[in-house]
């Protein structure tokens, strides 16, 4: 079915009855001024490529029940200032943590007892990435442990940057949750 009309409403109503080029439509329209948007506030390209994704991945995801009050334009750039925040608030709490790991890491006087731990800090760590699966693990082992690109990353493996993209990030939601269940056993051997 061809789209015709380039009213948002009527889009979204084409959408909602399955038209991928209504969407299409809809996502060449907005996404470069959501880009610009996201940008300004964050300043990281990969950051403001990830969310643009994911607004529309929601936007097609939840298109049978989506009810859009208002604008579209509206819509979405409420929904970007939402993951913008939400960016930097997990950004922030990361940044504390490992400000605080690393103060209270320091604060042991003993070179070897640090070294110790740090093995075994390494040692699960490196056991949860081995256990991700195979191509999981090795997008990110490049982009973790060889500092490659997403795009570099790509090229060498003969896959989309957003293939690269979605494959760090459940690599990192996955070890965040596994590595949770050891946080009982490090605060007790940090507390030592």
């Amino acid at each position: 079915m061809i789209v015709e009309h380039n009213n948002d409403a009527s889009l979204l109503l084409e959408m909602k009855f399955g038209n991928q080029q209504a969407f299409e439509t809809l996502y060449n329209k907005y996404k470069g001024l959501l880009y610009v948007h996201a940008y300004r506030k964050l300043k990281d390209r990969e950051q403001v490529k990830d969310i643009i994704h994911e607004i529309f991945l929601s936007l097609w995801e939840k298109k049978t029940t989506l009810d859009i009050k208002g604008e579209l334009s509206s819509y979405l750039f409420k929904a970007v200032r939402y993951k913008i925040i939400d960016t930097i608030d997990r950004s922030s709490t990361a940044e504390q943590y490992i400000s605080h790991f690393q103060s209270f890491i320091e604060s042991y006087p003993s070179q070897t007892d640090h070294r110790v731990r740090e093995k075994i800090l390494t040692s699960i760590i490196d056991k949860e990435i081995a256990n991700l699966p195979t191509r999981m693990r090795e997008v990110f082992e490049l982009s973790r442990k060889e500092n490659l690109t997403h795009a570099e990353i790509a090229e060498r493996l003969n896959i989309s940057e957003q293939s690269v993209r979605s494959h760090v990030k459940n690599a990192l939601r996955i070890l965040r949750v596994r590595l949770s269940t050891y946080l009982p056993f490090l605060l007790l051997l940090f507390n030592k």
